[in-house]
């Protein structure tokens, strides 16, 4: 941001379901500017998140770090890192072959809590594989998400889905699913 609002850190959390809604628990309510993160494998995820610390609190931003610590993530400010901020950023991610990845464009509204909603209306038990957004000052901030449900939960994703309310788009089968963010074949899932 050109206020010089926005600050970014580089996070590391368990690549378990539920670690993003606690990470993203952590920072709320504050305005979540960008959230990306890819599905690695087995391990710890890597998440960049640029968010605006409240300004009338003294010390806000050095007390959401020190929370995150606190909760056992690891934490690196990169708010100043021109690398983070001019390319990385843009290809946090990458390629992954994930079993049960399904692929949704979200339409969330750009109103504080739409990200919140999101998470505590998710299945617990499902993991969010793949997540990006990027707040552009419009209405609706588009959102890509890849989230694990195997083949026996479709009713229950179906019903998460009409319930939540945002418009969505599954693009699973989107040949540039399968080229830029997918290795191997999507056959196997």
């Amino acid at each position: 941001r050109a206020d010089g609002s926005e600050k970014t850190l580089a996070v590391t959390i368990p690549e378990s379901p539920g670690s993003f809604r606690a990470l993203y628990s952590l920072i709320w309510p504050r305005n979540v500017t960008e959230f990306s993160y890819r599905y690695e494998g087995q391990g710890d995820a890597h998440v960049l998140i640029s968010f605006q610390p409240v300004m009338n609190i003294e010390n806000d931003f050095d007390g959401i770090v020190s929370s995150i610590r606190e909760t056992g993530f690891s934490c690196l400010d990169v708010s100043q890192n021109e690398l983070a901020k001019a390319h990385v950023r843009h290809l946090a991610g990458g390629r992954s072959n994930v079993p049960h990845e399904r692929l949704f464009r979200f339409d969330f509204p750009e109103s504080p809590g739409a990200l919140q909603r999101f998470l505590l209306s998710l299945d617990i038990e499902w993991n969010v594989s793949l997540f990006h957004y990027r707040n552009h000052g419009d209405d609706f901030g588009r959102v890509l998400v890849g989230i694990q449900v195997p083949k026996s939960a479709d009713k229950n994703l179906t019903r998460f889905l009409d319930t939540l309310g945002y418009r969505y788009s599954e693009e699973t089968e989107n040949p540039i699913y399968h080229l830029f963010l997918r290795n191997g074949s999507h056959e196997s899932d």
